[in-house]
């Protein structure tokens, strides 16, 4: 994790832009180093090359979904706190299926109130 003289470095990847964009907006704004990205593909390729402390990612997304970009980045990035979001219902399939092959995700239901993530981020640090 990042030193008292660096700022976390948070990666959010949904693919519903805005949602990507004001997540990330707010985490600058709150101390943290943000940067979004819109797909799964996205995230696990910035994760590889800026090596962020978190990933908060939308569970649904078109091409490669958070759960299994998540276990991608667990892998490059053992260290990397992941926290996942969704509003909709085909997530507890997903979470289940990567539970059975070892991984345990947090998940917060859409909408994130900014607050709430803030709290849940800080006390993952």
């Amino acid at each position: 994790m990042a030193d008292q003289s660096t700022k976390p470095k948070v990666l959010v990847a949904d693919d519903e832009h805005v949602i990507a964009d004001t997540l990330a907006i707010i985490l600058n704004q709150s101390g943290f180093e943000a940067r979004a990205v819109y797909s799964g593909e996205k995230a696990v390729e910035a994760a590889r090359n800026w090596q962020p402390d978190m990933l908060i990612s939308d569970v649904i997304m078109t091409d490669l979904n958070g759960v299994d970009a998540a276990i991608q980045i667990r892998l490059l990035l053992p260290e990397c706190k992941i926290l996942l979001f969704s509003g909709q219902a085909a997530t507890a399939d997903l979470l289940d299926r990567a539970r059975s092959q070892g991984h345990e995700f947090e998940i917060l239901a859409k909408p994130v109130h900014p607050q709430d993530l803030l709290t849940r981020l800080r006390g993952a640090g």
